[in-house]
């Protein structure tokens, strides 16, 4: 309980330890912008290939799918912190790999999709420990606003580092720019480091198996009437957005005639991101006024249509707002997802709901969408490859509007081992008594 009372009444990001942790998200997250832009470009400009290329993306989900439930039963078990900090230097070290090789005159495609692979193996285990820590150092009540904080500022970092890796494209190698990748990886396991708080809780009772602590996780979200079908709809809504970033690239050079070396590659990358920054304003607002499950509800078919408009854009101004209000539909959604399972979590299960959630999503849906756009775009028109794969957002539009979703209350019940939101003046709902 007294992890709760940083910043339980004032603002946020007045607790030291909640700053290093935002700030340890932000630095890694300006490093893996370069690589969204830089590992695709890199792989396209090797092969020539959409399949080739949306593999990328492939290669970043499908470890998630292979660890993701182990990953969450370690950060549910041992310190997460020194889970953050290895994991982080790690990824640093693996990604130091291919600029060498670039170098050398050695780099290969599949060199460049084993990095990937690999790294993100890795980030499985820094996610799981760092998704289960933010509610240890954050009242329950105040996590929208807190995920908020993190996305908004994420989505900016992910907005204009995409941008600025556009223009450096112009001067400098796709392989040499991962270095900063590298050098962010290890800034953050500093940042990390210094966080002064244990950022797990003390456990109670006995520890269970291994196999007997991820039934428990998958049980939970399982027998959740609402966690069930969330984790449905963040697998389809995964499945659309894996289709747009696997393909990005060759969608710009085929539909909007921007390829490497383009200016405006950068920006077409970071539309998403800008569309996000909107999302992250938004989200908090909507969740508080209408309630999580209802945001999900009202934002499915608008991200639905902004993704139907992305595949018909043959202009690149057109293709930029068409992404953008894509991300921000997304960005809430899956902001929104991420929040709602860290509310109704106990804490000895969150890492392993967590991480079962983005297994179900980041894990399957998303690379399941990059391979299907790939192996269409290699035979049909990008675009219209693209378009398809957006039927994944209808079936999750009529998921959440014909299940029990549509009658859930406006505020989740919270778990019993959260009681020390009632003290701050803030109900267990999470609004001011009397409102």
């Amino acid at each position: 309980m007294q992890h709760h009372s940083h910043g339980a009444d004032g603002p946020l990001l007045r607790d030291p330890d909640l700053r290093r942790y935002i700030g340890a998200r932000f630095v890694s997250l300006a490093g893996s912008a370069v690589t969204f832009v830089v590992m695709p470009v890199l792989v396209y400009s090797l092969t020539g290939s959409a399949t080739w290329t949306a593999l990328v993306a492939v290669a970043e989900g499908i470890p998630y799918l292979l660890t993701g439930l182990w990953a969450g039963v370690v950060a549910d078990r041992l310190p997460r912190k020194a889970i953050m900090v290895g994991a982080d230097i790690a990824a640093a070290l693996v990604l130091m790999s291919i600029p060498v090789a670039a170098w050398l005159d050695h780099l290969t495609a599949a060199h460049v999709l084993i990095v990937a692979f690999v790294a993100q193996t890795v980030f499985v285990f820094f996610d799981a420990a760092n998704l289960g820590s933010l509610p240890v150092l954050v009242p329950r009540h105040r996590l929208p606003s807190a995920n908020s904080v993190i996305a908004g500022g994420g989505t900016v970092v992910e907005a204009t580092v995409p941008a600025i890796t556009g223009l450096l494209l112009v001067l400098v190698s796709p392989a040499t720019l991962l270095v900063v990748d590298a050098v962010t990886f290890m800034a953050s396991a500093l940042l990390v480091r210094s966080i002064v708080r244990p950022l797990n809780r003390a456990r109670r009772g006995v520890t269970p198996r291994t196999r007997t602590a991820i039934s428990e996780g998958v049980r939970f979200i399982v027998d959740h009437p609402i966690l069930r079908y969330m984790t449905i709809i963040g697998f389809l809504v995964a499945y659309s957005g894996g289709s747009l970033v696997g393909i990005l690239v060759v969608w710009a050079d085929h539909n909007l005639g921007v390829q490497e070396g383009d200016w405006r590659l950068g920006f077409v990358f970071a539309a998403w991101g800008i569309g996000a920054v909107v999302g992250s304003v938004v989200m908090p607002r909507l969740v508080y006024r209408v309630g999580g499950v209802r945001t999900a509800l009202i934002c499915l078919p608008l991200s639905g249509a902004a993704g139907a408009m992305t595949a018909a854009s043959g202009h690149w101004v057109l293709g930029m707002l068409a992404i953008a209000a894509w991300g921000a539909a997304y960005l809430v959604i899956a902001a929104n997802s991420v929040t709602l399972r860290q509310q109704v979590t106990p804490e000895p299960l969150m890492s392993r709901v967590m991480t079962v959630g983005r297994m179900t999503s980041f894990g399957a849906g998303f690379p399941a969408g990059a391979l299907t756009v790939g192996l269409l775009a290699d035979r049909i028109d990008v675009g219209v490859a693209l378009l398809v794969c957006q039927i994944s957002i209808a079936v999750a539009t009529a998921v959440a509007w014909l299940s029990p979703l549509r009658h859930a209350p406006r505020h989740l019940a919270l778990p019993d081992d959260a009681p020390a939101e009632s003290t701050t003046g803030v109900t267990s709902d999470g609004t001011k008594p009397g409102t």
